[in-house]
């Protein structure tokens, strides 16, 4: 499971001309699925970037979490980060879960991290629909996280 994270200013979410999702400060997560993982990779994951220290202390150093500044998260389904792209100039989704699989590990994410740090601080996207997704990136501070399904070692 990969999850590439951008710390925003803010950062919202339309379908079909209509805003569904917005946070404030706080984390911008594209949240890909691949065919190894599972919910304790997904859970996994939900803590690591619930714990990866990107906001800035009173120094100005990277040693604050999202669970540290109590900002908001808004996770967006993101097919193509499980993308293999180390061959030609076409991505390849074979690495990719199945589109029932992957939507059921997004809600289990979204359902972890809204348990960890409150409904009202998670807000998400929709798998499957196309979407517009908005951003004031913070920094801009982008990193990409990943967690090994069952099967990658």
């Amino acid at each position: 499971m990969k999850g590439l994270i951008q710390r925003v200013s803010e950062a919202s979410v339309t379908v079909d001309g209509e805003q569904i999702a917005s946070i404030g400060d706080g984390l911008l997560l594209l949240l890909g699925v691949e065919r190894e993982d599972s919910a304790q990779v997904a859970a996994d994951l939900c803590q690591k970037i619930l714990n990866y220290r990107v906001f800035p202390d009173d120094k100005g150093r990277m040693n604050r979490s999202l669970r540290d500044t109590g900002g908001a998260l808004l996770v967006v389904p993101q097919f193509t980060l499980a993308a293999d792209t180390n061959s030609g100039t076409r991505p390849s989704f074979s690495s990719a879960a199945a589109p029932a699989a992957a939507n059921d590990l997004f809600e289990h994410f979204v359902a972890a991290a809204r348990a960890d740090l409150g409904c009202e601080r998670v807000d998400a996207g929709c798998f499957g629909a196309d979407m517009k997704v908005r951003l004031l990136n913070d920094g801009p501070v982008t990193f990409l996280l990943e967690v090994a399904g069952s099967g990658q070692g």
